[in-house]
This record gives C-alpha cells, structure tokens and sequence, in this order.
C-alpha cells in the first residue's frame, strides 16, 4: 500500500508551467500515480470553467478543491461534493471597494467566470496579461458588475485585479474586517472566500468524503494561498519557484515548474518507493 492516498496539486505555478500548459513528464507520472490507486486532485484558486481546458489533459483527475476550497467537485460525475459561497450582501461590498481604482472585478460561480466587458481585452494592466487569452475564450462579459451582483443570492469566489499593490492594500484595509477570506495573488491580485473557507478545509473535507486520513496526503504548492493545505498535508513540498516564506514552511523543495518539479516529487514518494 502506498503510503500517500492523496496527492493535492496547486494549478498556476505548480501544476502548469509558465507557458500554462503541462509538462508531459508531469502528465506521465501522474498518471501513473494514478495505476497506483492514488487520488491525484487539483486543488486551486480556479472555478471548474477555468480548468476544462486540463481536464481532458490528465483524465485521471477526477477530484478538485476548485476557488480555494469554496467548492469541492467531482469532475467525471459533474457533482458537487461540498460548497461555501459569500453571501450576496459581501459581494455587492467587494464590487464597491473596486471601484478606488476602478478594480477588474472576476466572480467566479460553479459554471461561469464573468468579467465587466470593457475590462476583459486589456488585462496587462491589471498584471493579468497571461490569463487573457483564457478570459477571452470562457468569461461571461457583463456591462456593469454592481448590477451582475444582484443576479446572484452567493458568489463561491471574487477577485479583484488591481493596477498596483498601494491599491490592492488599499481595498484590503476597507475589506479586511468582514466575514471573508483573502489571498494575495498573481501580483496585484486580491482573492475572496467565504469566512473559514480555505484550501486546507477543502483538502480536509475532500479526504473525510473518500475516507483518507489527512496524514496520508502529500501537498506541492508555490504560493500564499497553499499555505493553508501545505499546513496540513503528511508531506509539504513547495515548488523551485515559490516565494520563500511558503519553502521556509515545506519539509521538501522540489524543481521549479518548468522543469517538472511537481512530476518528480510524485516519482520520489509514490513511485518509486
């Protein structure tokens, strides 16, 4: 029996190089991981939307801890498995505090990603250029999000991009008492869940559901919002290129994600002892 039942992957700057595509080595040791028995799962800031275009890719991922832990989903059933989103009254705040700097704001819920369409073709200026071509194949463009938050009884997640990071600490200051969850991301990048909600709580919720204890699990990440499920995991490892204060917190350090860092830590620990 391998001594790992669960092997929990960041997607942006550990599962994907910086390209945004996979490695092919990475999807080869997953996927024999995967022979093994072993539930290799994603577990990101991404909503399933935003993983479709990797999930044909690695077939053999059927589970995700999707917007940080705010939904749990079964992809080859198409279920959800648990879900905490905020509650329209927060959103409807969030939307307000963009508009300092006139702020992207991206709601995520289970089935769309929506954008303010005037926003969406000019994203290096929120630092978020890579992600365009994403943004332009799968968003829901909107003309106005004050209005799109009125829609919905709850968001599982918003972000709001910023120009700077004086204006993302800026809106974090007039947020930070609420009932939320923050991650700082992606630069200028400010996430937001739903109080309690974290990708350790979903990791926790995920590994109760198919009854592996959290000891069992292995966690590779890069950035501020694994630090919660690194926490947690039997075996943190950060990845090559993660800020140094979440290595600083792993047990191991692998390559960065261009280099497969993520494929060889599977090969280490799960395939070939």
């Amino acid at each position: 029996m391998n001594k790992y039942g669960i092997i929990a992957l960041d997607m942006d700057g550990t599962l994907l190089m910086s390209n945004k595509k996979v490695h092919p080595d990475t999807i080869r040791d997953i996927e024999e991981a995967s022979k093994k028995g072993i539930h290799v799962i994603y577990c990101s800031g991404r909503a399933p939307i935003e993983m479709k275009e990797y999930t044909g890719i690695l077939s053999t991922m059927r589970y995700a801890i999707c917007m940080s832990g705010a939904l749990v989903y079964d992809i080859k059933e198409q279920k959800n498995i648990y879900s905490r989103p905020i509650a329209k009254e927060l959103v409807k705040k969030i939307v307000e505090a963009a508009k300092n700097d006139d702020g992207m704001v991206h709601m995520l819920t289970e089935s769309e990603s929506i954008v303010r369409k005037d926003q969406i073709t000019h994203m290096a200026d929120f630092n978020m250029e890579i992600y365009q071509s994403m943004f332009l194949k799968i968003a829901k463009t909107v003309p106005d999000m004050a209005e799109e938050a009125e829609k919905h009884d709850a968001i599982p997640k918003v972000n709001i991009y910023f120009h700077s990071h004086k204006a993302r600490q800026e809106a974090y200051e007039n947020l930070k008492d609420l009932p939320l969850s923050f991650a700082f991301a992606e630069g200028t990048s400010l996430e937001m869940t739903a109080s309690g909600v974290t990708k350790a709580n979903g990791l926790l919720e995920l590994a109760s559901y198919l009854k592996i204890p959290i000891e069992q699990t292995l966690g590779i990440g890069d950035g501020d919002n694994d630090r919660s499920f690194l926490a947690i995991v039997g075996l943190s490892v950060a990845m090559g290129n993660a800020a140094e204060d979440i290595k600083a917190i792993c047990k191991v350090i692998t390559d960065d994600n261009d280099h497969n860092g993520t494929g060889k830590i599977i090969r280490k620990y799960c395939l070939e002892n």
